[in-house]
């Protein structure tokens, strides 16, 4: 079995995401780029506790794979972002509650919070409603990461994604917090934005922060 370091990895991640109850059961999925036209990910249906090595899926960027083991129903977002993004390396998607309950007001996550920008702008977009594992649902995606990190999908979840499988889990992670923030203050009302010009200087200031060492805002670079 190849890449054998690196299922070890995901089959991890999958079950850390579990553990952090950003997904539950089988739900969400994970992909990890392997070389500039190969990519590893979760295969269909296999729930986070019984998740093996031999579970991930090696497919190409054509879509081609050759493994008893289904991809995920949402292959092609990944294949879409790989294809497009040569600084996407790695790839997750959740499920988690406060992003699913956003995304079902089908709203972007505006600038309420500086730390909105560790995504990789002003905002964390939200993309229009598509049938799940649809291309059309994969081109929505990819259109909402133009020069971002990570999106909602409307009444679906988030998809994060980094330079490293570190980065996209950390990212996940934190925009679920943010949106739970949002949620929360929504309730109150009143929520005050930050303005272009703050979120800005916000931006430029990530560039030489701990963030820069994950992921460069707004910037690509080519690993493979």
């Amino acid at each position: 079995m190849r890449f054998k370091k690196e299922r070890k990895s995901i089959v991890k991640t999958m079950r850390k995401l579990n553990d952090l109850k950003l997904n539950k059961g089988s739900s969400g999925n994970i992909s990890l780029r392997i070389s500039l036209n190969e990519f590893l990910i979760t295969s269909s249906g296999v729930s986070a506790d019984l998740i093996q090595e031999e579970n991930i899926v090696e497919m190409n960027l054509d879509g081609t794979f050759d493994s008893l083991e289904k991809p995920s129903s949402e292959w092609q977002i990944h294949r879409n972002l790989y294809r497009s993004r040569f600084d996407v390396n790695a790839i997750v998607h959740t499920h988690s509650v406060n992003a699913a309950t956003l995304s079902c007001l089908r709203k972007h996550l505006p600038a309420f919070h500086y730390m909105v920008a560790v995504a990789g702008g002003r905002d964390i977009r939200c993309c229009d409603y598509e049938l799940f594992g649809s291309s059309r649902l994969a081109e929505k995606v990819e259109s909402a990461m133009l020069n971002r990190w990570a999106c909602l999908v409307a009444n679906h979840g988030l998809v994060s994604c980094g330079e490293s499988l570190d980065f996209a889990t950390y990212l996940a992670e934190e925009v679920e917090s943010l949106c739970g923030q949002y949620l929360q203050a929504l309730t109150i009302g009143g929520v005050h934005l930050l303005n272009d010009n703050q979120m800005d200087e916000v931006i430029e200031k990530f560039r030489s922060y701990g963030f820069n060492k994950k992921a460069k805002i707004n910037e690509q670079n080519t690993s493979f």
